[in-house]
């Protein structure tokens, strides 16, 4: 079974069949073991009818007892060492499937690494989540298919044969009514890889609603929208429990014909060889032979029908696992290095310079006009961004993230202690504790530095995941820090200091804010204001209040904000 080490491999994303192929091909010694034990297993089956028939036949009809007993002897020691075969046929199907669902697990989670910033551009979090939750397992119960599925096949063709020794009759009405069964559940198992799809995907969609809930109810609730998010979210609910009541309406279907048409054939081939044996066809051996066959044949056929069941369900979930793995991280073309100095960076489309070694601030009435830019200065999305008149694109991306670091104020915060969240190494976090105003959370937590934090610090009020984001930045040290509204969760005492430590911790490197607090603003070398997206105006706070009524009004309606 694959570790948490090995390489899980290349997978193959050209279709959902072919990844559940790749799964198995991963695995072939045990794929193999699989199928092996799954068909002897179901061979001996099939031998108890046959020594039972022997035994009555030989050994109790004409009162043989020495046959007799060595019918039951033989048919003992099958059935015990069937049923060791059936545990380890049962333990190497654990094996099969606990690989292809580590091994799924692995390419996931490697897939996110290889987006990284990419990832939440190219899906929502609850596509990755749903695949982590459901599609994962779904995937590993499709290769049952691998053990009894074929110890299906094996077994079916192996009484048909044993059919045609007894009656040709009965052999034909086996080998034509088995596919019959099959072929009539067959249209149901279309209609549950549609419906099972449409499932997964509201699920999918759903799950990303319940993410944003969690991330953003505080806000909500403060404009006054819980309800409104709340009624749609019921919708959606509602919506999904029908699809599901429809999923489950056709895996019923399917799980009755799997067991009721296999019975009912068993019936109609009982009756049909109790004739034989009234007329004198068969001998009474033979009828229980084949009473045995047939009822042997249930559980190949119901095999069939539950592989045919969990294969719809596995490729539904292989198609969104290979829909995941195509994703391509941001491309990078870029072939030549970073500047060796500190460089301005521009960025065209809003008319922004940051320049080197200062505090610069973007304001603007709209929020998600400055993160954009800082996106684009970070090289988060594609534009004619420039570093030292070099286009950002053509300079080589490692380097770009190695130089420019991009702090949004919502970044994740991983579980684990404070020191792993903050630093993740054995350096001293005092100083960037000490900019960020951070000191207090510290000094309050129960073990300090080494507190466990919940995941995404959910056991931290909002201003204090802020301020721990911001420790993160400053211990990473970069040469240009682009942070994203830093101070918005903070008070306005903690936000003037942090504004002020701020500055003095990145003294002579360069450092981008967006915020509209003139808290903040004050301390700023420069501050670059923005309308619809564009560089309208530039100055210091002061110049700005001055000279620009737009400036004025948003800052003002900013300090009231604080009062």
């Amino acid at each position: 079974m694959i570790d948490a080490y090995e390489d899980p491999g290349t997978p193959d994303v050209r279709g959902g069949w072919r990844y559940l192929w790749w799964l198995v091909r991963c695995q072939p010694g045990r794929s193999v073991a699989g199928a092996l034990l799954g068909s002897s297993w179901m061979v001996l089956l099939a031998a108890t009818p046959y020594l039972m028939a022997k035994a009555i036949d030989e050994g109790l009809e004409p009162g043989d007892w020495a046959a007799l007993a060595g019918w039951c002897s033989a048919l003992f020691a099958v059935g015990s060492f069937n049923a060791w075969l059936s545990i380890m046929r049962h333990r190497t199907m654990t094996r099969v499937r606990m690989d292809a669902n580590f091994r799924t697990v692995k390419v996931v989670v490697g897939q996110a690494v290889r987006l990284g910033a990419a990832l939440s551009r190219r899906t929502g979090a609850g596509e990755v989540v749903t695949i982590g939750v459901g599609d994962v397992q779904t995937i590993a119960q499709a290769l049952t298919v691998v053990g009894p599925g074929v110890g299906a096949c094996v077994a079916y063709l192996t009484v048909a044969a044993l059919l045609v020794s007894v009656s040709p009759l009965l052999a034909t009405v086996v080998l034509l009514g088995i596919p019959a069964i099959v072929l009539l559940v067959g249209p149901f198992l279309s209609r549950l890889q549609g419906a099972e799809t449409e499932y997964r995907n509201r699920q999918g969609v759903l799950t990303s609603r319940i993410a944003d809930l969690a991330g953003g109810l505080r806000v909500l609730n403060g404009l006054g929208g819980k309800g409104l998010v709340a009624d749609a979210f019921h919708r959606d609910s509602r919506h999904l429990q029908a699809q599901g009541y429809r999923v489950g309406a056709v895996t019923s279907w399917v799980q009755a014909l799997g067991v009721g048409l296999p019975t009912l054939f068993l019936a109609v081939v009982t009756w049909l060889a109790a004739r034989l044996a009234a007329q004198g066809d068969i001998t009474v051996g033979e009828l229980v032979a084949v009473y045995g066959y047939v009822a042997v044949l249930v559980g190949p056929v119901a095999f069939w029908v539950e592989c045919g069941y969990q294969l719809s369900r596995g490729v539904v979930a292989a198609r969104r696992v290979v829909r995941f793995l195509r994703l391509e991280p941001l491309e990078d073309r870029g072939a030549r290095d970073a500047p060796a100095e500190p460089s301005v960076l521009h960025d065209p489309e809003s008319g922004v310079s940051i320049l080197p070694g200062r505090l610069t601030a973007l304001a603007c009435a709209r929020p998600s006009d400055t993160a954009t830019v800082l996106d684009r200065l970070a090289r988060y999305t594609p534009s004619q961004a420039t570093w030292a008149g070099v286009p950002l694109d053509e300079i080589r991306l490692p380097q770009i993230r190695e130089h420019i670091l991009l702090a949004d104020h919502e970044a994740d915060l991983f579980a684990g202690a404070l020191r792993d969240v903050i630093t993740g190494t054995d350096s001293d976090p005092a100083a960037a504790i000490h900019a960020a105003v951070a000191d207090d959370i510290v000094q309050a937590l129960p073990d300090g530095l080494d507190s466990p934090m919940d995941a995404q610090a959910r056991n931290l009020s909002g201003g204090q995941r802020q301020r721990i984001r911001l420790v993160r930045a400053l211990l990473a040290g970069p040469e240009v820090l682009l942070a994203i509204e830093p101070t918005s969760a903070l008070d306005a005492h903690t936000e003037a200091t942090v504004a002020s430590r701020l500055r003095a911790a990145r003294q002579g490197r360069t450092t981008a804010v967006t915020t509209t607090s003139p808290l903040v603003l004050d301390h700023a070398d420069t501050v670059l204001y923005l309308v619809d997206g564009k560089l309208a105006a530039t100055g210091t706070h002061q110049q700005l209040l001055t000279e620009e009524p737009g400036y004025r009004a948003l800052v003002a309606r900013d300090a009231e904000v604080m009062k």
